[in-house]
């Protein structure tokens, strides 16, 4: 990411200090999918386990990130894009958090599912959880080189994950149809899919805040996302008299 320069050398660490964090706790949310997914498609419980433990880790660095905002804010009184980075970066780190919630959700569903014969294959679900994951990396990516177009191709693959899970849910409706005793089982994996959709939506949450850093523009709301307005931002770098709260 590039950071402005600071002849303060050590707040310089800092701002570094505090991206590292979080791409840290991207990247292991990014893990905790990956391996809830395989402990789903291999039943493997123990891995599904493991998934669940590496939440108190997220939660260590969400404390240490937060932790880090906070003396920053107190200590340096930062402006312009330097108090959007700090700002957008204590909203990162709770969409990242829950990411890691929605993983430990889906390990716990693993576990009560693997206790019952297979259903039927998961074909969407691993499709799902790559997209998720895909989605979070560009979102984390676009954070690291301030690239407000890359987040907004992010936005626009949310409605890849609905249909997903649009799909899945009309395939699992059926299968309870035709026999109750697949109701137990398929409501679970239509849980897992609902938390993949969530973790689209967290990741767009990612990227409509990288838009804000970059420019200054909130579409977190806009029926039309309009970034091609992104140069005529009221977020004036240089300007720090204009500044507003995220």
């Amino acid at each position: 990411m590039t950071l402005r320069q600071h002849s303060d050398q050590q707040y310089e660490t800092e701002l570094r200090k505090l991206r590292d964090m979080l791409l840290l706790m991207g990247a292991k949310v990014e893990e905790m999918i990956a391996n809830s997914m395989r402990a789903l498609v291999e039943r493997d419980s123990a891995l599904a386990r493991e998934v669940i433990g590496d939440d108190r880790e997220i939660n260590r660095i969400e404390l240490e990130v937060d932790d880090a905002c906070m003396r920053i804010l107190a200590r340096r009184h930062p402006v312009a894009s330097d108090l959007r980075f700090i700002t957008i970066a204590l909203k990162i780190v709770t969409d990242l958090e829950r990411i890691g919630d929605l993983a430990v959700n889906i390990g716990e569903r693993v576990i009560e599912l693997n206790q019952e014969p297979p259903l039927k294959p998961y074909a969407d679900l691993p499709r799902m959880a790559e997209t998720a994951q895909a989605m979070v990396r560009k979102a984390l990516d676009a954070f690291v080189s301030r690239d407000a177009s890359s987040a907004e191709s992010v936005i626009e693959r949310d409605g890849e994950l609905d249909a997903f899970y649009a799909d899945t849910f009309r395939v699992l409706l059926t299968y309870m149809m035709e026999d109750p005793r697949n109701i137990y089982r398929a409501t679970r994996v239509q849980s897992i899919a609902k938390y993949l959709e969530r973790v689209g939506d967290h990741a767009t949450n990612l990227a409509e805040m990288v838009i804000f850093m970059v420019g200054g523009t909130d579409v977190r709301h806009a029926t039309s996302i309009g970034l091609r307005a992104l140069g005529e931002s009221t977020f004036s770098e240089g300007e720090p008299s204009e500044e507003r709260d995220p």
